[in-house]
């Protein structure tokens, strides 16, 4: 049975949402005050312990369970030359994936993470968003269902990926329908499109708007007209980690503009997420200040599959080790004045 089976029952959901452990990030933080360093001086490593503390209810958190999710989505708009690639690369990008051939392959590995590909109906691209919703309803909430489906609830981090041809084109879209501006404030060059493949990109997005002005007050049918299917998913599994207190590492910019939604649709709807790294894709960190994200990385990375989000999985073991591993100043004999 499908968790929504229905857009009014998603929409329900996204009211509520169940805070962190304010008590555990209060434990984790006087912690941090009786450890052998000058207050603060471990920068902003304290503050992801803290907020691994809140979200995982404990003052000593461990990453014992990290996954990674990478979605995969065709999708109709590329059809009108926004990407310097074809279509067909998205399906042969998962058989990569899943000969372990792919950047995010090596990186999960480095990082101690399971990495899980989902396909959505990759051999069927949404429809073309300037003329008509990229999902109807029942393709949305199929999607939405496969990323909330995808998260194991027995996590202690997750990061989010995706692959989409198109897809900085869509991300683009639901970026000005969330939070206003033209094509041209939110369209990068993605794949590595030229000159004239960027105002296109501009020109597709410009489109969309006007299509669906109508809708772009509600930030869920934002996402089902203008985004895809991965983009949905990634969603899904944004959303079904706050409901099970799981924290998040976001990728580039695809997938920030796909939980982008939770943040317009719910007061700190995106308490539970970390910006892993501001990507080199334009729109990215204009999307990441509209946001209140303070990435922790920046790398000029530009490739989506988790590879930001999975390359930040060290710097929360790093800050976890510390806060967990050192000596408090009464344990080592070291005097705190």
């Amino acid at each position: 049975m499908s968790r929504f089976p229905s857009l009014t029952e998603l929409g329900s959901s996204l009211h509520n949402l169940p805070a962190g452990s304010g008590e555990a990030a209060a434990m984790a933080a006087a912690r941090q005050r009786t450890l052998t360093k000058p207050p603060g001086s471990l920068g902003r490593l304290e503050d992801i312990a803290i907020w691994m503390a809140r979200w995982r209810d404990t003052e000593r958190p461990e990453i014992r369970r990290c996954q990674v999710l990478v979605f995969a989505g065709s999708h109709g708009i590329a059809a009108r030359g926004v990407s310097a690639f074809p279509a067909e690369v998205t399906a042969q990008m998962v058989a990569n994936f899943e000969a372990g051939g792919a950047a995010i392959n090596q990186l999960a590995r480095v990082a101690g993470a399971e990495l899980k590909v989902v396909a959505l109906e990759v051999e069927r691209p949404t429809a073309d968003f300037t003329v008509e919703a990229a999902l109807s309803e029942a393709e949305f909430l199929a999607a939405v269902n496969a990323g909330y489906g995808a998260v194991t609830a027995d996590a202690d981090l997750i990061c989010l990926g995706e692959m989409g041809i198109g897809n900085t084109t869509a991300a683009a879209a639901v970026a000005a329908g969330l939070f206003g501006g033209t094509g041209a404030d939110w369209v990068g060059r993605g794949t590595g499109v030229d000159d004239a493949g960027l105002g296109r990109k501009a020109a597709v997005v410009d489109e969309a708007l006007r299509t669906h002005a109508a809708a772009l007050t509600d930030p869920v049918e934002v996402l089902r007209r203008l985004g895809g299917r991965e983009l949905a998913a990634m969603f899904g599994a944004a959303l079904a980690a706050r409901h099970g207190k799981i924290p998040v590492l976001l990728d580039g910019f695809v997938s920030t503009a796909a939980v982008a939604p939770l943040a317009v649709a719910a007061r700190d709807g995106l308490a539970h997420c970390q910006a892993a790294h501001r990507s080199a894709e334009a729109g990215h960190a204009r999307l990441l200040e509209k946001l209140g994200f303070s990435p922790l990385l920046a790398l000029d990375m530009r490739l989506g599959e988790a590879s930001g989000a999975c390359a930040a999985v060290g710097i929360v073991r790093a800050a976890l080790a510390c806060h967990n591993g050192m000596a408090t100043f009464a344990d080592a004999g070291v005097s705190e004045e």
